[in-house]
């Protein structure tokens, strides 16, 4: 019960208690007040009845006294009124006949009036010549109370009904801050640190009030210095130490973002394959002077070029990498000689004329991440064979028929559902040791039985508006596993924004999950964060609505470079899965425990789980663990 219901009930109580005592007491002493003045009432008649009848007396047979008593007992007042002489002989008397009365028997009982009898001696001269004898009837004092009480009982229940009504009203607003304060506490719980504004008037709830907004800008604050940190850290981790360039993983991440994206782009590999001899002549200090040096003079070439976005990277001692994104041929090969001639300055000033080739591949989007190194690479090797610090530029011709083929075998696939479903990367739960999910993956092949890119198979399917279609069977087919292992785990699946966005899948998804409501809680929805920062409102109200239904959401592949922790906190997803290679070396790597440490606060005071994924060498996985986040996969 809630306490204004409590203060109610309790207030009301007490309202009803002087309500009643109240009313008890005034009909009682109405009660009484009638029972004396009927009493009064008979004594003044018989009295003044005696002092008329007394000149008349004389004569008992004077048809005049019976007149007198009549006109007096005609006003209805009385229940008898009888004359008797000096012998006790009854000269004459009226009398009421009981008939039905106004009052109720139970009022008669419960309150008793006593019929009250007087009289009066009349005088004949010096000698009394009879007795005058009067009684009052109780119907009338009855009838006068029972209105009375009937009355009073009607105003004061009038009066403790609106005492009620104004009272409730009266705590509703006294206790509305208290509401405000529990609905802080829980937005606090959620993510939202809000405060309450105005300050509620009582001064005991005031100070709550105060301590709530308080504690709400301390968390948020803590959130905002964490939300730095991790920035902080998530920058010093994608970069290189020396150079100052991106790291490997960020070239990776980039280019699977390239897949969501319809830009054309380049990938440039330039490797310093003079640097094996240049190292037998330098120290350690000189070989990090030459890397700052080359990263240097790549930034001043690709400056000079006219493009979207040019982001330079250092993989590891001779391999550098530049991806530029609204390229055509004519601008690639632009950046391909001003990166030349910068190889060039860069070998004539350590002395070695031949030092670098650079390979140039365009971005094929129905390739792989791995596919486009790849090809960047035989770029490279082509470029060795050319000359001193040359490059060479690959571009496919096969695109047309390779988009026919992949459309053919989308169509194939999906309207056949010639694909196999498999559970991959489960993920232990630290609390429970046990599997807390597992990923589902699709497994799909040609008609030769060669593996196919599942990237490349979405993106396509995707492009010709097969997605949908593909993702609700995807669905119901992870239903039924779950259906069929009652484990606990839940299965997360991802779904494509083209997907997110129908209101027919939308509503298929509504009357799937109503069919088995025991499963919504296991089905978990994952969403990659780069995914997630390009359309936040969208995945916002999705991932609402995905919780109206009792399902889960996961945020994948989690980097400060795609999304901060405030944006995280918005969404208010089910757990964060940090991106594989900020897991892997933990053990090792200050930056990279500092930077899952401050997202384990960070999920403790978001409630929402930390995850990390791929998590490869034994010690990692222990480190982890000892961190203590929800879970990990291997």
């Amino acid at each position: 019960m809630t306490l204004s219901k409590q203060l109610l009930a309790l207030i009301a109580a007490l309202f009803l208690m002087i309500f009643g005592l109240n009313f008890v007491i005034s009909v009682n002493n109405l009660r009484n007040y009638l029972q004396t003045e009927s009493e009064i009432h008979a004594q003044d008649t018989a009295t003044s009845l005696g002092l008329s009848l007394s000149p008349y007396i004389a004569d008992q047979q004077d048809p005049i006294l019976e007149t007198l008593a009549k006109a007096i007992f005609d006003r209805g007042y009385y229940k008898e009124i009888k004359l008797l002489n000096v012998e006790g002989k009854v000269l004459f008397s009226f009398g009421q006949a009981p008939g039905a009365s106004a009052v109720p028997a139970w009022f008669k009982q419960l309150l008793p009036l006593t019929a009250v009898a007087a009289e009066s001696e009349i005088n004949d001269g010096w000698s009394i010549g009879g007795v005058i004898e009067v009684s009052t009837s109780p119907e009338y004092a009855y009838l006068k109370l029972f209105q009375q009480a009937r009355d009073a009982f009607i105003y004061s229940l009038l009066a403790f009904a609106l005492s009620v009504g104004l009272l409730f009203w009266v705590l509703r607003y006294i206790l509305l801050p208290l509401k405000r304060i529990n609905q802080l506490a829980l937005k606090i719980g959620g993510g939202d640190f809000e405060v309450i504004e105005p300050l509620p008037w009582t001064t005991e709830v005031r100070n709550v009030a105060k301590s709530m907004n308080a504690m709400s800008r301390k968390i948020a604050n803590v959130i905002k210095n964490l939300n730095a940190r991790l920035e902080a850290l998530g920058k010093k981790l994608h970069q290189d130490a020396v150079t100052g360039l991106e790291q490997k993983n960020s070239f990776e991440t980039a280019v699977k973002k390239l897949f969501m994206e319809n830009v054309n782009a380049f990938v440039f590999l330039v490797k310093l394959d003079g640097l094996a001899s240049i190292s037998k002549e330098l120290d350690d200090q000189a070989i990090d002077q030459l890397f700052q040096d080359c990263a240097a003079l790549m930034k001043q070439a690709v400056s000079t070029v006219n493009a979207d976005d040019i982001t330079l990277y250092h993989f590891f001692g001779a391999e550098f990498a530049a991806l530029a994104k609204g390229l055509d041929i004519i601008k690639a090969e632009q950046m391909a000689k001003a990166l030349s001639l910068a190889m060039a300055q860069l070998g004539h000033q350590y002395h070695k004329p031949d030092i670098a080739h650079i390979g140039v591949t365009a971005f094929n989007p129905l390739s792989t991440p791995a596919d486009t190194l790849a090809a960047a690479a035989e770029a490279y090797e082509q470029a060795k064979l050319i000359g001193a610090n040359s490059y060479y530029i690959r571009v496919s011709d096969e695109r047309a028929k390779t988009t026919a083929d992949w459309k053919a075998l989308v169509f194939d696939v999906i309207e056949s559902q010639r694909y196999r479903l498999n559970l991959v990367s489960p993920t232990l739960s630290f609390s429970y040791d046990s599997i807390l999910m597992a990923d589902a993956f699709m497994q799909i092949s040609d008609a030769t039985g060669n593996s196919v890119p599942v990237g490349t198979f979405i993106a396509v399917a995707e492009k010709f508006e097969k997605i949908i279609d593909l993702d609700k069977a995807v669905i119901d087919n992870v239903l039924t596993l779950l259906a069929s292992h009652d484990d606990g785990r839940a299965i997360a699946v991802n779904v494509s924004v083209r997907t997110i966005k129908s209101v027919e899948f939308r509503n298929w998804l509504v009357h799937r999950l109503a069919q088995a409501p025991l499963l919504s809680g296991r089905l978990m929805f994952g969403f990659s964060c780069y995914a997630v920062a390009k359309e936040l409102n969208l995945f916002k109200e999705f991932i609402s609505f995905v919780h109206s239904l009792g399902a889960k959401v996961l945020l994948k592949r989690f980097e400060t470079l795609s999304m901060s922790i405030e944006t995280a906190k918005d969404l208010k997803p089910d757990y964060i899965r940090i991106a594989r290679g900020l897991g892997n070396g933990v053990s090792h790597d200050q930056a990279k425990q500092a930077f899952v440490e401050n997202m384990k606060e960070a999920g403790e005071l978001l409630d929402i789980g930390i995850l990390a994924e791929n998590i490869y060498s034994d010690d990692d996985f222990k480190f982890i663990k000892a961190i203590g986040i929800a879970g990990a996969s291997r």
